[in-house]
């Protein structure tokens, strides 16, 4: 019985231990104290089109900043500043910045306190006749394409009725003046965190204090085809003297995104991407940005709403996407990457025109990309699934050598 004993022991060391890495392992316990404010330094005369706003989430941590900046004049971007400094403030020239006239009009000062700065830009949307049902923009055919939305040339409703500055959420929605958004809208969610944690809704990404997250969707869209899908084109502006990639890695995903489980024999959501900026002449990662290749189908979906998304390779852009807030803080031709997102999967029976909504959601941030470990759930499934059988294979060997002892030993007759 002390084999057993032993065993036992260790089984439950082994549980213990499993649950602590799982707790360690997503006890990423640094905060940064956030704010939000909209239109930094604004002031009569100066005023923005209707609709449009420079919204800064600032940041503090205990030796450095991190400044977030989206705005929706032209193309809507993300900007992201770090500061070695925590007293780096951001400066706007506002006449300059709303006429769009030279670079240099939005700045973080100190500038010498500046060590990295990328923005992510999303510049339209592409629609398409996926007459073949490949939900593949590029197999498709080029006279299958319609027109591209520009958003660039969206109008965009008051941020000052959709932001919630007490839980850092901006909410930016805007449309074409066409038939076909007379109902329809694409929204974009901003949200900036203090700390590390998942969001509540799928697919419920692992963020730190260090990153944001832009939840993007199109709503109401009438599409102009009868099999239309959608592609969502986004650009990434960096310093110069930085490098991009797209890293596919093999994911953890466990109860977090369980619309995940449901494509492992297709292997299309087992995996997570993550767009990294690297310097020049280095392996290490200093800004990201990161999705899963899932979408979803309705506001509040359920597991059945889960679609597979794709990203096209990522390309060179020679311009400087259309976007205010871009080009007034860049200033030294900066680095600029592109790709799409695009929506469906081959032979999917659901287009878009069935429930007119689909939602996508990337991380941005600064340092390497939060990466899923083994949860306690899953650990503790682990520990139970291997040691159960080697706990029955013991007791019962220990059964059987005592059953052997005591048939043994009642063949003799007692001594008197």
């Amino acid at each position: 019985m002390s084999m057993f004993k032993v065993h036992f022991i260790f089984s439950v060391l082994f549980v213990v231990f499993g649950a602590a890495l799982g707790f360690l392992g997503n006890g990423d316990t640094f905060r940064r104290k956030v704010s939000v404010e909209l239109n930094p330094g604004l002031n009569p005369p100066s005023s923005l089109p209707p609709g449009v706003a420079l919204v800064h989430a600032r940041g503090l941590g205990l030796n450095d900043t991190l400044h977030f900046l989206l705005c929706n004049h032209g193309a809507p971007a993300l900007l992201l500043v770090h500061s070695n400094s925590t007293e780096s403030t951001v400066q706007v020239n506002w006449p300059v910045f709303i006429n769009r006239s030279s670079p240099g009009s939005l700045t973080v000062a100190p500038e010498s306190s500046v060590t990295y700065s990328s923005a992510l830009v999303f510049t339209r949307i592409w629609e398409y006749d996926d007459v073949n049902n490949t939900a593949d923009p590029q197999t498709t055919a080029e006279s299958s394409f319609y027109t591209p939305y520009e958003l660039q040339n969206f109008i965009w409703t008051d941020l000052n009725a959709t932001a919630n500055q007490s839980d850092h959420m901006i909410t930016l929605c805007g449309r074409e003046n066409t038939e076909s958004f007379v109902n329809g809208s694409l929204c974009l969610k901003l949200s900036v965190f203090e700390s590390a944690g998942r969001d509540g809704a799928w697919p419920s990404l692992l963020h730190n204090a260090n990153s944001s997250q832009l939840h993007v969707w199109l709503d109401g869209l009438t599409p102009r085809g009868n099999r239309s899908r959608f592609a969502l084109e986004f650009q990434s502006v960096a310093d110069s003297g930085f490098q991009g990639r797209v890293d596919v890695r093999s994911s953890i995903d466990d109860e977090y995104t369980p619309s995940i489980f449901k494509m492992l024999m297709c292997g299309v959501f087992r995996q997570v991407f993550d767009w990294v900026s690297l310097p020049l002449n280095s392996s290490s990662v200093w800004g990201f940005s990161q999705w899963k290749p899932v979408a979803y189908r309705k506001a509040t979906p359920v597991f059945e709403d889960a679609t597979p998304c794709r990203n096209s390779p990522l390309v060179s852009v020679s311009r400087v996407p259309p976007s205010a807030l871009v080009q007034a803080f860049f200033t030294h031709e900066p680095q600029t990457h592109g790709l799409n997102i695009s929506f469906g999967v081959d032979k999917d029976p659901v287009l878009y025109s069935d429930t007119g909504y689909i939602s996508w959601t990337v991380l941005m941030g600064m340092g390497k990309p939060p990466a899923d470990s083994f949860s306690t759930l899953i650990i503790i499934i682990i520990a139970v699934g291997l040691c159960t059988p080697l706990a029955i294979i013991i007791v019962g060997g220990v059964f059987v050598c005592v059953r052997k002892r005591m048939t043994r030993s009642s063949i003799y007759e007692p001594i008197n």
